[in-house]
């Protein structure tokens, strides 16, 4: 009995001992347990967080898709519109080329002209010039009191000049070329007028123009120097 009863309470004790080890051993796995829930939650926190923005990227990625058929139905119509504009364009420059060549005949044409009317101003002022020498007698001057003498009256082909074109004309054959705002200072006219005056001049022949820089330089032409030299001897 008392080795009974001894082996009783030595069983008693291990029962005991194991109970409290599955005792530990429950709580660790429990703590493990939970740990892992906690774990889990966070992961299915962030899964859902993934998933709700990966449905909100979607939506916006939708939309987007919408938002591109709505433009490219608006493109298509500009699409057509510009195709039909190139179109035009082509048609235009084949126009264009077919004007520039015409054009560069009819510039050919214009600068023949302009030399056929320099050749035939050199003639006229030729013609001019012995006319001139032909003239033996000089025209008469004509005195009158306190007055002095007037000019002998210019050649025929000042004669359509004014008094202001022929002081330009003179101004030039005496000091030389001259800007059109130098002259306007001289002769006092606006810059207007100036500007008609020397075109006038120089598309009538008688003066020439440096076209290199602005504004152009006026020279009186030599043939015209000539006359005006040689009307100013004839009245002195």
């Amino acid at each position: 009995m008392t080795a009974t009863v001894a082996t009783s309470i030595e069983y008693y004790r291990q029962i005991r001992k194991a109970q409290k080890e599955y005792e530990k051993a429950r709580n660790f796995v429990e703590d493990i347990v939970l740990s892992f829930n906690r774990q889990l939650k966070r992961e299915a926190d962030k899964v859902g967080l993934i998933a709700f923005k990966v449905e909100e990227s979607s939506a916006k990625a939708d939309t987007s898709l919408k938002k591109m058929d709505n433009f490219e139905k608006r493109i298509t119509p500009f699409e057509e519109r510009l195709g039909a504009i190139n179109h035009s364009i082509a048609q235009s420059t084949q126009t264009n080329t077919s004007i520039l060549s015409e054009l560069s005949g009819l510039e050919l044409k214009i600068k023949d002209i302009e030399v056929s009317q320099e050749t035939l101003r050199a003639k006229i002022s030729d013609i001019e010039e012995r006319v001139q020498k032909i003239q033996v007698t000089p025209r008469e001057t004509i005195v009158e009191p306190q007055m002095g003498v007037m000019p002998i009256k210019r050649d025929k082909a000042m004669a359509c000049l004014t008094d202001t074109e022929i002081a330009v004309l003179e101004m030039l054959s005496r000091e030389g070329s001259k800007t059109a705002p130098e002259i306007k200072e001289r002769v006092r006219l606006s810059r207007e007028h100036t500007a008609r005056l020397m075109k006038k001049l120089y598309e009538e022949g008688y003066l020439e123009r440096e076209a290199g820089k602005i504004p152009f330089r006026y020279s009186i032409k030599k043939e015209m120097e000539k006359l005006m030299q040689k009307t100013e001897n004839q009245t002195s």
